[in-house]
């Protein structure tokens, strides 16, 4: 596969020096083995062990020893370290590598080392990386030699699109080396573009890395959503695939000096033998985000005319609409303009500026079903709250199992312009800084100003700062700020709300880390009891994973520009798990098991929710995975609530066992199935549900899957029965032109609903987007933001200085 783009003239061949200094990497491949494990205390290790037996008798078989320990890496022992070179011109970009003669005398690094299957062993495929850079651009050129290109997986071409399932490249840059923020850039061979952003050490409240989904709230630790301008191109050959990757100076951020030296690492999937490699070998508990552990790309040397940057990216949108709720029974025709602008300040601080924001070509939400009184969570994505979210985020640990049953967020940036029951709010514009004013000091300020919409919202002012600085070892001391000011002739001198926080986080060495919160908010009307604290520390080794927290919020915390998912509790969560990769037994590559253990109180000390859970997971060696569960919960229901119509749950404490049971398949294989079901006491009933989902994908063209949950309920207070069910299809003429469907059933919310988006994408995620929305009721029902729309949106960026 060739993905062809214009040539470049002026090639010119020039030396690379300062190569790899493995020592065992001076020929096709990595040394066969790591220096041997120093075993952990015995004592310590029946300590723990003594958790699991509970869990099961482990069977009698071989485990595969991890390299390293848990505090000496590989990647500390041996330093992986390449040079780039300068030159007059970049390559000609198509992809082809090995043919271009602008590679041809370049050094090459290569060694890459197995975290899976076979951790510390040399990757079964060699894998060679060449760097370059020139007045604006530096480049990235990577042969992935295959034995059998016949057998090269590719699953999908969407920019952001999963590389979980494919062959792939992905590469990390740390610039400022402070292991603490980068840049992350990818592809599969065909040649889709997947970029983010990493923050807080890759630590928070994020998406899967690696995968296509939407980061959650303001960000986290990885911002899949971010979209910078840069090119790949890809070919597939005789000897495997190889790609070029031309990522411009301005479309990343780094420190105020000319010569450059910057954390890199690279990770490569074969993805038919679920094996992931690195260039700067990591320990099996971490992933590519862990850059206290990447090696370093040297010689990098950015002219002082790169830090220039002005983009500006403006937008016209077409609508027209129709709304069931609407008496009129009438069809609007309506059109916007606005614009978005982007100015480098300096190569590490940015300006963002945005008039009449609109985001009609953004992905619609998932449907969930509320099955108890606690509020549900919609995560952000629109692309410029998203775009260096992470510079806003304080650390918010999460929970060890049950989901994150105390999520606290204290700025959630989609309270911004987003009403009740999802009623887009018009937000008139913004601006927001964001970047480092020192290779230690981050800053972060934003501010948005939204219109009135009668009888749903008024006219607000949206104030977030925030400041944190660096420390060594991937810790930071922070600060942050958030205020609501109404605004306009009917806002009232009282309508505002405000949060602080003071946030930190101390990493101990390598596997350890504590990290936590505390806040207060200003309400009027709500005096005293307005505090929030967090306090989280946690353990991973390649062995063990350990993790203790308390949460505490009080009755009248009220950070309303945040998210809480509940107020007025303390909660204690306690994890620990043990990892082990067994020596050929049922093609098994790795077994967890783990249990944990949190409890909510109220603040009279009634016990509010309870979750005891034991699980055991199953992964065999083509990546399917099966996990069987035991939970053991409880409610202290304070004040009775509808739980379905006609359906109420009254005063009481409800006691109850669960069993679960999940399996996917290798979904890496043209068609993958998975089944979650739980059996069980719900609220002084039974509950059984039900999740089937299969996905079927052709090569990079076609992905499609479908995805049912059903819950059957049987109460004191009645029975009932939801359905969700969701609909996904997606058609890619090439990686910048697709069309996607995704259809939506919830009985429990009375409707049915349809996004069909149709895109032609151009840089960062700019270009045509044809939108059509369809949201309907069930029998006779009218439910909220009942109607059809069609939308035809285009945006276009301008690069001012060249």
């Amino acid at each position: 596969m060739t993905v062809s783009a214009s040539s470049r003239p002026g090639r010119s061949r020039i030396d690379m020096h300062g190569a790899r200094l493995h020592p065992c990497h001076a020929g096709l491949q990595a040394c066969a083995t790591w220096p041997a494990r120093v075993p952990l205390s015995r004592g310590l290790g029946r300590g723990v062990l003594a958790v699991f037996v509970v869990l099961t008798v482990s069977p009698a078989f071989g485990q595969r020893e991890p390299a390293g320990t848990g505090t000496e890496t590989a990647a500390a022992a041996f330093p992986s370290t390449v040079a780039s070179v300068a030159v007059g011109a970049g390559p000609l970009l198509d992809g082809d590598v090995l043919g271009d003669p602008a590679w041809a005398d370049v050094q090459v690094a290569t060694g890459f080392v197995q975290t899976q299957p076979d951790e510390g062993q040399p990757a079964t495929e060699r894998t060679e990386v060449r760097v370059l850079f020139d007045d604006d651009t530096i480049y990235f050129g990577i042969v992935c030699y295959d034995r059998d290109p016949a057998g090269i997986v590719v699953s999908d071409s969407r920019r952001d699109s999963s590389l979980s399932n494919s062959d792939s490249i992905q590469i990390i840059l740390d610039t400022f080396r402070d292991e603490q923020s980068a840049f992350v850039f990818g592809t599969s061979p065909a040649g889709q573009e997947y970029d983010g952003q990493v923050a807080n050490a890759g630590q928070g409240g994020r998406g899967s890395f690696g995968g296509g989904g939407a980061a959650r709230g303001s960000g986290g630790g990885f911002n899949r959503n971010w979209d910078g301008v840069w090119e790949v191109r890809t070919q597939i050959s005789d000897v495997g695939w190889s790609a070029e990757f031309a990522i411009p100076f301005r479309t990343i951020s780094y420190p105020n000096r000319e010569a450059q030296t910057w954390g890199m690492n690279i990770q490569r999937n074969i993805r038919r033998r679920n094996e992931e490699a690195y260039w700067a070998p990591l320990p099996r508990q971490f992933n590519l985000l862990r850059l206290s552990l990447a090696g370093q790309l040297a010689g990098i040397r950015v002219p002082a005319s790169a830090s220039r940057n002005l983009k500006v990216t403006p937008y016209v949108v077409g609508e027209v609409a129709h709304s069931d709720a609407d008496v009129r029974d009438t069809t609007m025709g309506l059109g916007d303009v606005g614009a978005d602008i982007k100015y480098a300040i300096n190569a590490s601080l940015t300006l963002d500026l945005t008039y009449n924001t609109d985001f009609a070509q953004v992905e619609v939400d998932q449907q969930q079903i509320n099955l108890d009184r606690f509020s549900l969570f919609f995560p952000e994505k629109r692309p410029f709250f998203l775009e260096n979210a992470g510079g806003f985020t304080l650390g918010n640990g999460r929970q060890s199992a049950g989901g994150n049953r105390a999520q606290t967020e204290l700025f959630f940036s989609r309270r911004i312009g987003i009403g009740p029951g999802g009623r887009e709010i018009p937000i008139l514009g913004g601006a927001r800084i964001s970047g480092k004013v020192s290779e230690s000091v981050s800053v972060g300020l934003l501010n948005m100003q939204t219109a009135s919409v009668p009888g749903v919202a008024s006219a607000n002012n949206f104030t977030v700062a925030r400041v944190r600085r660096d420390l060594p070892n991937r810790s930071n001391i922070g600060v942050l700020f958030v205020n609501r000011q109404a605004t306009g002739d009917l806002a009232g001198a009282d309508d505002y709300n405000r949060t602080y926080a003071v946030d930190g986080r101390w990493g101990l060495g390598q596997n350890g880390q504590v990290s936590g919160f505390v806040s207060r908010t200003e309400t009027p009307g709500l005096d005293g009891d307005d505090h929030a604290f967090n306090l989280v520390g946690n353990y991973t080794s390649e062995l063990w994973q350990l993790g203790l927290g308390y949460v505490e919020v009080a009755d009248n915390f009220n950070p309303e520009v945040g998210f809480l998912r509940r107020r007025g509790f303390r909660n204690i969560d306690v994890g620990v798990a043990y990892t082990f990769r067994p020596t050929h037994f049922w093609k098994l590559q790795e077994m967890r098991p783990h249990g944990s253990f949190n409890r909510f109180w109220n603040f009279e000390g009634q016990m509010e929710t309870s979750y005891l859970h034991f699980d055991y997971d199953w992964e065999f060696n083509d990546s399917s995975m099966a996990k069987t569960t035991w939970n053991v919960t409880g409610e202290g229901v304070t004040a009775p609530f509808e739980i379905a119509e006609g359906v109420m749950v009254p005063l009481g404490v409800y006691e109850h066992n669960e069993a679960q049971f999940s399996y996917n398949s290798n979904r890496g294989a043209p068609v993958s199935f998975g089944v979650r079901t739980t059996i069980g006491g719900f609220f002084g009933g039974d509950r059984v549900t039900w999740g089937p989902s299969v996905s079927f994908r052709s090569g990079d063209t076609v992905n499609a899957s479908i995805r049912w949950s059903r819950n059957d309920i049987t109460l004191p207070g009645g029975s009932f029965v939801t359905n969700l069910t969701s609909v996904t299809v997606a058609y890619n003429f090439s990686p910048r032109l697709f069309a996607q469907a995704l259809v939506q059933y919830n009985d429990s919310a009375d409707l049915w609903s349809a996004n069909l988006r149709f895109g032609l994408v151009r840089q960062a995620n700019t270009g045509l987007f044809i939108v059509y929305n369809d949201t309907r009721g069930l029998h006779d029902t009218i439910p909220s933001g009942a109607g059809r729309s069609l939308i035809l949106k285009y945006s276009q960026l301008f690069d001012l200085i060249d």
